[in-house]
């Protein structure tokens, strides 16, 4: 398997080495040379294939070769050992539940496997892996147990001071061991600005042998291509093949995964992306200029994102034609009044409980219903994280039927262990270099 940089085609690495330095010097991002579709018997009998089979079939395929398949099988039966079910709401709408991983969020799929690839590659007397994270809410939980007690691994995540829930902070800071958090007085900008930057300085590169555990490292997009193909393959089994995939999105990871999917081959008829009101895509989307702005924070925390990384992958996938992607792919956005408002009548219509980025994934349907007078299809939304993780939403008789995991309950009692950090670059480079 070869990538390139979405900066320089020309620059072309192997997968071990995407891996591990996570953004080329050029701060492009690397995306796989050739994108060919998966065979179509397979696709033609997904619905026979278990998550499992169909995790290991995906990751084959792409990785083309850069690991045994023997190998390939332990890590993705290791990596993936949790369900993603696609439960009914009604006749024409499911929601795709992707928090049943040890965080509680999608985000264990891309950090499980990406830290099981880069233990399979390390090597005796190499030097410690430093990896670098920023977090708006889930990737730092799901990271931090991805990569928890693994050897001559260091885990530096950063996250905006304030701006995640309690339950995200704990599962991030209490962690111990190779596990360190430092809370940035900024935004998730702020400590995204701070990682990239960290990858292109020649001091620490020299140090350290860095990389990320963000989406912008490829290995934690490849598997979050897995339950896009294993949704469909459930509501196949339901006959169901006229489908659309309704996003939460923020640093645009996620969606770009389905994206990766569709270009792999599946089935999928239209994406929406759907956004709260740090909405440069929807915005995007509608007027053909993209404005990266500061990112504010809302109910949805984990896509408080005003300049997302991997919008670039995504107009890569569609070589920068604007209206090619506008085919596929739609975007909306809500505020937080609409998003409480959300989660309310997605508990009295049916009794279920959605997060507040689920919540703007389920209104994305609606209005995408209503303008392209689609009423026909079977719509998809993800939810992307448990709602345990966002108490002070909830209240009343919602917040009563939340069921709390004991993994979470155990957080509770544990002490914060972080250090606090001006989101100025050079206090990060000396905490870096001297911590």
């Amino acid at each position: 398997m070869k990538l390139y940089s979405t900066n320089n085609p020309g620059l072309t690495v192997d997968f071990k080495e995407a891996v591990f330095n996570s953004m080329p010097q050029d701060k492009g991002l690397y995306m796989p040379d050739t994108i060919t579709p998966l065979d179509a018997e397979f696709l033609d009998n997904i619905e026979m294939c278990s998550l499992e089979q169909i995790a290991f079939k995906v990751a084959n395929h792409i990785l083309d070769g850069a690991i045994p398949e023997d190998d390939l099988k332990s890590i993705v039966a290791d990596a993936i050992n949790f369900p993603a079910p696609v439960v009914k709401l009604d006749e024409d709408t499911y929601v795709l539940e992707l928090f049943h991983g040890p965080s509680l969020a999608f985000k264990d799929f891309g950090a499980r496997f990406m830290s099981r690839v880069m233990g399979y590659f390390m090597e005796d007397g190499e030097k410690t892996l430093n990896v670098l994270v920023a977090t708006s809410g889930d990737t730092g939980g799901a990271v931090a147990l991805g990569f928890l007690g693994v050897e001559n691994t260091q885990v530096t995540i950063l996250y905006p001071r304030g701006k995640v829930s309690l339950i995200q902070e704990l599962q991030l800071t209490t962690n111990g061991q190779n596990i360190r958090a430092v809370e940035i007085d900024g935004t998730f900008d702020d400590c995204q600005a701070l990682v990239k930057q960290a990858f292109t300085d020649k001091d620490l590169n020299e140090k350290f042998r860095l990389t990320s555990a963000n989406s912008i490292n490829i290995a934690r997009l490849i598997p979050q291509t897995f339950y896009y193909f294993n949704a469909y393959a459930q509501l196949k089994r339901q006959g169901k093949t006229d489908i659309i995939f309704s996003v939460p999105s923020g640093n645009f990871g996620n969606i770009g995964a389905g994206l990766l999917a569709w270009k792999l081959g599946l089935p999928v008829k239209h994406f929406i992306a759907a956004t709260n009101i740090n909405d440069t895509v929807p915005q995007f989307l509608q007027t053909g200029v993209y404005t990266p702005k500061p990112s504010v924070a809302t109910l949805s925390n984990a896509m408080d994102v005003g300049n997302p990384s991997n919008w670039v992958r995504i107009m890569n996938l569609f070589h920068d034609d604007a209206e090619a992607l506008k085919e596929v792919v739609t975007g909306y956005s809500y505020d937080d009044g609409q998003t409480a408002d959300a989660v309310n009548v997605v508990f009295e219509d049916y009794q279920y409980v959605v997060c507040p980025h689920t919540a703007i994934a389920w209104m994305a349907i609606g209005q995408y219903r209503y303008d392209s007078r689609d009423n026909t299809s079977t719509a998809v939304f993800l939810s992307t994280a448990h709602p345990c993780k966002f108490p002070d939403v909830y209240e009343g008789k919602i917040k009563d039927s939340i069921t709390i995991p004991d993994q979470v309950a155990d957080l509770l009692g544990k002490p914060k262990q972080s250090v606090e950090m001006g989101a100025d670059y050079e206090s990060f480079k000396n905490y870096l270099l001297n911590s």
